[in-house]
């Protein structure tokens, strides 16, 4: 599935995290002790750790939490929150007041304005319009529930989970993405939907 989802991971060599299991790419998010947050305290050295590259761009009254990696080229734009378990890849954007929780930008891929990303993974090329947000937890604050190709539905294992934007997709302004949600790669959403689900099952 991951490759499936993200296929341009197979050309992506530095500055991306490891998944243990490609069946669930969701897995690499979670609780404070995950892998996505333990590879950054591998590649910081502290648990605390920051890590942005000499060649990364962060804007003026930028927030940072700890751990958290921002790859070579990224841009972190003016009055970005980046919190705890942000992996930024190589020339990411992350916009200007677009907060981001626990999830992984892939190469290239853009949150560019007023955006929120939680415990999400943007893909390659991805790209969330203006006012997009990747809801990461159920008003009844169950565990979420991901719909995968032909129509079941798995238990993710996670009471938080966001989305998964498939490489190259592009979301129009104000789209907003129910928990659990999954949409193939180059996906175009038109402005103002609503996603739940796997996208155009």
């Amino acid at each position: 599935m991951l490759q499936t989802i993200f296929p341009g991971l197979a050309e992506a060599n530095r500055g991306v995290p490891a998944w243990d299991d490609s069946e669930k790419p969701w897995s690499i998010l979670g609780n404070s002790a995950n892998s996505l947050i333990n590879q950054i305290i591998e590649e910081t050295g502290d648990d605390e750790g920051v890590f942005i590259h000499p060649t990364a761009e962060i804007g003026e009254f930028v927030k940072i939490e700890g751990p958290c990696y921002i790859g070579p080229g990224a841009e972190v734009r003016h009055s970005a929150y980046l919190r705890k378990g942000s992996w930024i890849c190589e020339d990411a954007v992350v916009g200007h007041s677009t907060e981001v929780k626990n999830s992984v930008f892939l190469p290239r891929s853009k949150a560019p304005h007023f955006n929120y990303v939680g415990e999400s993974i943007v893909g390659n090329d991805a790209n969330l319009g203006a006012g997009v947000k990747l809801s990461n937890v159920r008003n009844d604050r169950g565990e979420v529930i991901v719909t995968l190709e032909g129509g079941s539905r798995v238990s993710s294992g996670l009471r938080k989970m966001g989305a998964l934007v498939g490489d190259g997709s592009q979301l129009g302004c104000n789209v907003v993405t129910n928990p659990g949600t999954i949409i193939p790669p180059f996906s175009m959403i038109p402005p103002n939907e609503t996603v739940t689900g796997l996208f155009g099952a």
